[in-house]
């Protein structure tokens, strides 16, 4: 069956603009980062992304390497794209990263301009686009001028291949030093992509001042702690969960009886929010204007209705606030 967009996608999604862009990003955001890839099931990817689009989601985001294995999340997308989602491509905000080991060899991996320019070659052909909305430096290159990797970054979009681009895990100092490069060339950064969450506040001591003075816009990744900021854990740890499984960036080992508790405690202040503990979550993370989008992952559908709804209320007392800030304090011993 031909899928038709429903005609009221853009009713209650919140767009916020994207630093001093003109561009508008849809408050949350989709990440293909887990359960796209050539080891799970299309048809579940393909009815996540159509209910996203349906909701208001415009805004899709990937990289080379994700999947597994590497490339196959560009290329079920590339699928979904030809299948469903071609006729509102210019609806759509999608980017995609090149940063990580991709292909054997000196020039698979890193931020030199040969891998940057081939990185994108291939991830536009894997996902049968001529061109990508935003392309990210996907982590900082200790080996390689930072004039070269943002001239790679500049160049590819004066190619045509991106009409944007950005960073992801730079520190506060790396992304002064590639805005100040990205404003000189004439192709300036139009979004920073650093992990933000409740129990991970690393980007509030200088990445946040940075971005606000050079204008760039933020999109926060794992906004939920990888699901310790749900009630995934509460019983302990599922034997369908990623945690549970063999990831290298999330096992038992990961989540401690202190996350646990943390994610307890705001679960009970959530509810008197009339919020699950994910949309507090998200909602926190928006908090203020000062993130863009909230980047989800998801690995069904509910999981994705459950996350926009967190936009019904993202308005925070200051009694709440603080006793957020007290419940880390307590469990993690910080407050950021």
């Amino acid at each position: 069956m031909t899928y038709i967009a429903s005609t009221e996608r853009y009713q209650s999604m919140k767009y916020n603009r994207c630093g001093n862009s003109g561009l508008l990003l849809p408050a949350i955001s989709l990440g293909l980062w887990h359960n796209f890839g050539g080891q799970d099931v299309f048809e579940n990817g393909r009815a996540m992304v159509r209910r996203s689009f349906d909701l208001g989601i415009t805004h899709f985001d990937i990289a080379n390497n994700y999947g597994p294995p590497p490339g196959s999340a560009e290329e079920n997308f590339g699928k979904i794209m030809k299948l469903d989602m071609a006729p509102y491509r210019d609806e759509l905000i999608i980017s995609t990263k090149a940063g990580y080991g991709m292909w054997s060899g000196p020039y698979g991996d890193f931020g030199s301009r040969k891998y940057l320019v081939s990185s994108l070659d291939q991830s536009l052909k894997r996902l049968g686009l001529d061109y990508v909305d935003i392309f990210y430096h996907h982590r900082p290159d200790p080996h390689t001028p930072i004039e070269e990797t943002m001239a790679a970054l500049d160049h590819v979009v004066r190619q045509g291949k991106a009409l944007y681009v950005g960073l992801s895990n730079y520190s506060a100092e790396q992304t002064a030093a590639a805005s100040k490069v990205l404003k000189e060339l004439g192709t300036p950064c139009l979004i920073h992509q650093p992990s933000y969450s409740i129990i991970d506040r690393w980007i509030e001591h200088g990445l946040q001042d940075v971005l606000k003075e050079e204008g760039i816009g933020t999109i926060a990744f794992l906004p939920l702690a990888q699901g310790i900021l749900t009630n995934k854990y509460f019983n302990g740890i599922p034997q369908d969960s990623r945690a549970a499984g063999h990831s290298v960036f999330l096992n038992e080992n990961s989540i401690t009886e202190n996350h646990v508790h943390v994610a307890k405690e705001l679960n009970e202040l959530a509810a008197e929010r009339g919020q699950s503990l994910a949309q507090m979550a998200l909602a926190w993370v928006l908090r203020e204007g000062k993130v863009t989008s909230a980047l989800i992952g998801a690995s069904r559908v509910s999981q994705i209705e459950e996350n926009v709804a967190a936009l019904e209320n993202l308005n925070f007392t200051s009694e709440e606030l603080t006793a957020i800030d007290s419940i880390v304090e307590k469990y993690l011993g910080k407050k950021a």
